[in-house]
């Protein structure tokens, strides 16, 4: 049984957080292209820059491919995003 404790300490874990910083960013994405404006851009923009240091602060550790992962859902999350700054036609980007 895992005790309040031990999963306490997996949540401050680097790939955890990585983890769940891109499963955030993954829905503020979704988010944004549900819901195509101003706001929803702008929160998905900020969610990205925190999953990079995110996922940048989990490169240090020695599980490499925890966070290969990481990086790769990372990128598919930029691809969802560059789609919809592109598909805008500059509209929600002035």
């Amino acid at each position: 049984m895992v005790s309040r404790y031990d999963s306490s300490l997996q949540s401050q874990n680097p790939i955890s957080q990585a983890q769940n910083s891109v499963e955030k960013l993954h829905y503020a994405v979704s988010q944004a292209l549900s819901h195509p404006n101003e706001q929803m851009l702008q929160q998905a923009k900020s969610r990205l820059a925190r999953t990079e240091q995110a996922v940048q602060q989990a490169g240090e550790s020695l599980n490499v491919q925890a966070v290969e992962l990481a990086e790769e859902m990372l990128a598919e999350e930029k691809g969802r995003l560059a789609s919809l700054t592109s598909d805008s036609d500059g509209e929600l980007t002035k």
